[in-house]
């Protein structure tokens, strides 16, 4: 059975096998297909006030609604209008409120 086979190797060793030409023009036109080819750059974009103005507006969305609660807040808090005042007075059911209490309490030196 080994002797079949070591035939066959001989044999094939004998006979050099060189590739058709037809496969190496397909090999050929496949490796031209996948070279390299120079890249070009994309043109620099346009750049305007307008186009800034878009970007500006389109990304801080959130930021100027943020921005806008903020600012709806502090003129709320510091003009105090009436409906808001009776609110908070009906809420709190005092005149004032002391914000920073004093530690008077931890001094005091009854015993």
């Amino acid at each position: 059975m080994h002797t079949d086979l070591n035939d066959l190797f001989a044999e094939a060793r004998r006979t050099p096998s060189e590739p058709s030409p037809d496969l190496l023009a397909r090999i050929m036109a496949d490796a031209e297909d996948n070279m390299a080819r120079p890249v070009t750059a994309p043109p620099a974009p346009v750049r305007s006030p307008w186009r800034f103005l878009g970007w500006l507006l389109g990304v801080s969305g959130a930021s100027a609604g943020m921005a806008s609660a903020a600012i709806a807040g502090v003129w709320v808090g510091f003009s105090q209008p009436d409906t808001v005042s009776r609110v908070t007075a009906a809420y709190w059911a005092v005149t004032s409120v002391e914000v920073i209490p004093t530690y008077d309490f931890l001094t005091d030196e009854t015993q």
